[in-house]
């Protein structure tokens, strides 16, 4: 049975959370005395009218959250911050089209940071306040954010947990999901604030500082700014900014155990191993290649690649360059770092790099299994063994994934967009990434897309952010079945 009253309590519950956010950007519309300040009033009013009544409606629910209650939460919840988060662009007339404002509020919760904004200028600061902090919200998860402050989360929080949290495995620093998410979410903190500081160094001011901080660790990629990074024309920003790229891909658990003093644990990790190396091995290439046929000298070639190569690997979406200038065969090449994504447990999308480890030792176990028919070969990642049943579910997910990254190809073309441009905007959306390819690349907005294709990448956004399953699986029959 589903526990429908204890689903609008909690749904009550994170929309007055929401409710909050859009109060701290009244703070900022007041201080800049611009004329967003109206649409942020009216959007607090019903976020706060429609909390209080699911909260009414929700009163003496039963205690208890199984595991399809956690699946139906999280995925609404998500869809119910965007609807309500749209709000403030539509009500201000910044973006007066029902679909581009949805499209613009999913792709900032998800950390996707695709935009249908072609002068993000003309937007008041509270406007660009509540941009970037729908990334800073969605990095780690809307729900995950929301157990570490309401004690009503104790309920069913591993369930919630489960549902939002991102990679093949789980990891759990404490045996209770809040003291986890605390930590979590201190971490995440104190990336921010430590980036903060740093660009302001970097003669940035503390609105653009802060803004770019939050959609840095939360690997979103919304700027204050048209011409993203490249705006500030700083080699400084732009090295600041692929480091902390970098550091919010990686697995958040692996900065708990270095603050407990288990610094091996960070340098032995075999997932964040892999992720550095290829990091490594795409900007070398991609530099080397800049070096042979641009203009560009060696450290401006190296910083080039390296930025960029962060920004999609860990599906942040910031740019320096527009790569569709470059020669084919690198734009061609960058899909590959889309795909992949960062760790698990980081703010990055993708695939993960944990699923890539894993999919690449079973592929080794296969040869030598075809030399060694008898062998018994145990896929082990940091020494630990990885059980069928993760193994199952990394080949699942690999192929739903393709499955799906296809279907959306092919309705893309259905509805009237390039060949290029459907497989662009389908990986970057699956992904979280941003920029997509061709007339959707780094230089471009999605402006331009039918709405049709809008309202099919918001989707594909929402279902890569929660990793497939956690959506999917309530269109299925069984999931409505009483037992």
């Amino acid at each position: 049975m589903i526990n429908i009253k204890m689903i609008y309590r909690i749904m009550g519950f994170l929309i007055l959370i929401e409710t909050a956010m859009l109060v701290s950007c009244i703070g900022v519309s007041l201080y800049y005395q611009e004329d967003d300040i109206k649409s942020f009033l009216l959007t607090t009013g019903i976020t706060f009218g429609i909390g209080s009544l699911l909260l009414l409606l929700g009163k003496n629910a039963k205690k208890q959250l199984s595991r399809k209650d956690g699946y139906l939460i999280v995925s609404f919840v998500w869809v119910i911050f965007s609807i309500f988060g749209m709000l403030p662009y539509y009500f201000s007339g910044y973006i007066p089209n029902i679909t581009n404002a949805f499209f613009e509020t999913m792709s900032g919760f998800t950390t996707t940071g695709a935009s249908i904004l072609d002068n993000i200028e003309s937007l008041p600061h509270g406007l660009l306040f509540w941009r970037s902090m729908t990334q800073w919200i969605g990095g780690l998860g809307i729900v995950f954010f929301t157990i570490t402050i309401l004690p009503i989360f104790s309920i069913g929080s591993l369930q919630l947990f489960a549902a939002e949290a991102t990679g093949p495995t789980h990891d759990k620093i404490h045996p209770r999901i809040r003291v986890t998410a605390k930590w979590l979410w201190s971490i995440y903190l104190v990336l921010t604030i430590s980036e903060t500081i740093l660009l302001m160094f970097g003669g940035m001011s503390l609105f653009d500082a802060v803004c770019h901080s939050f959609t840095t660790t939360s690997t979103g990629g919304y700027s204050t700014k048209q011409a993203s990074i490249s705006y500030y024309n700083s080699p400084y920003i732009e090295y600041v900014v692929s480091v902390f790229m970098i550091l919010s891909g990686l697995n958040f658990t692996l900065y708990f155990f270095c603050m407990k003093g288990k610094i091996s644990k960070f340098f032995k990790d075999e997932e964040m191993r892999w992720f550095i190396c290829s990091i490594a091995i795409f900007t070398g290439i991609i530099a080397f290649t800049l070096v042979r046929t641009s203009s560009m000298g060696i450290e401006e070639s190296f910083r080039k690649a390296l930025f960029q190569v962060a920004s999609l690997h860990t599906a942040t979406g910031f740019v320096t360059a527009d790569y569709m200038t470059w020669k084919p065969f690198l734009w061609a090449m960058l899909p590959f770092a889309m795909i992949c994504g960062g760790c698990a447990g980081s703010t990055s999308g993708g695939l993960k790099d944990m699923r890539v480890l894993i999919l690449a030792k079973l592929t080794r176990n296969e040869f030598k299994h075809l030399i060694h028919p008898n062998a018994i070969l145990p896929l082990r990642v940091n020494k630990q063994v990885i059980s069928s049943s993760v193994k199952s579910s990394v080949l699942a997910f690999t192929f739903l994934y393709a499955t799906v990254l296809v279907i959306g190809w092919l309705t893309m073309m259905a509805l009237g967009v390039g060949f290029v441009e459907s497989f662009g905007t389908v990986v970057s959306s699956m992904g979280g990434v941003g920029p997509g390819l061709g007339t959707c690349g780094p230089a471009y907005s999605w402006n331009h897309l039918p709405d049709a294709a809008k309202w099919l990448l918001s989707f594909l956004m929402l279902i890569g952010r929660l990793e497939l399953f956690t959506v999917l699986i309530i269109f299925t029959p069984g999931f409505w079945k009483r037992h």
